[in-house]
């Protein structure tokens, strides 16, 4: 993991995002969320912003350190 703060974030945002998608596909009941097609069409679209963020913190980025590299 080359940068933390992206990857923690990500797993936070994807978290969400597949929270309101529970929430509005009525899975997870008990807010004004519940049973709601925006958030059955919002919390999908978060889940993979989320994905996206891990994703970048993940991998070694151009200003990260190469090993050998010796300047």
């Amino acid at each position: 993991m080359k940068r933390p703060a992206p990857f923690v974030a990500g797993i936070v945002v994807f978290a969400l995002g597949v929270l309101f998608t529970l929430q509005g596909v009525g899975v997870m009941s008990g807010s004004s969320m519940s049973n709601t097609t925006t958030w059955s069409v919002i919390g999908p679209i978060i889940a993979v912003v989320g994905i996206a963020l891990v994703v970048r913190g993940s991998r070694p980025g151009a200003n990260d350190e190469v090993p050998g590299d010796d300047r």
